[in-house]
């Protein structure tokens, strides 16, 4: 079995990060299926890992074909606390955080910002998104670059709302 031959499910990655554990116990799970499923051949690849799973029907030997790479153990970024948010990325694409190069940057840490209003751009088969804010507050944290390429899902700024429970 091979997954080379499954239908393409597009560049697809899961934001959420996987420890070296859960790895290992994705590949252990693999092994009891292939032992008891009667599977002599288990081909797999993903990014940049392929993993070659071989048995006899009993008993399995497991042969990574590139060294595994190591992976960072880094809590992912928090959730924010009660009066923080989080604009995320709507789309895979490039980021930007101004409407043309040179131009200053649509949003800044400290500026205060108001529901609808622009804060970025997703570049996406060279189609320019504009990212608007979905609450008003204050930017505490610009977690990107510009330039830099973003997931679906990705934080992409840090939004304290504390400021605007007075206003």
């Amino acid at each position: 079995m091979s997954f080379d031959d499954a239908p393409a499910r597009g560049n697809e990655r899961e934001s959420d990060p996987r420890t070296t554990s859960d790895v290992v116990e994705a590949v252990r799970t693999l092994i009891d299926l292939m032992g008891s499923g009667g599977i002599r051949e288990l081909d797999l690849s993903f990014g940049d890992v392929s993993i070659r799973l071989r048995g006899d029907g009993h008993s399995v030997i497991a042969a990574p074909s590139a060294p595994l790479p190591t992976l960072p153990i880094s809590s992912p970024v928090a959730e924010p606390k009660a009066p923080e948010s989080l604009i995320t990325a709507p789309m895979i694409g490039t980021f930007y955080a101004s409407p043309s190069p040179g131009d200053p940057p649509f949003v800044s840490v400290g500026e205060r910002i108001e529901a609808g209003q622009v804060v970025g751009i997703i570049e996406a088969m060279k189609i320019m998104n504009e990212i608007v804010a979905d609450r008003a507050g204050v930017i505490a944290e610009i977690l990107v670059s510009n330039g830099e390429a973003v997931e679906y899902g990705s934080p992409l700024f840090r939004v304290s709302l504390e400021d605007t429970f007075g206003a």
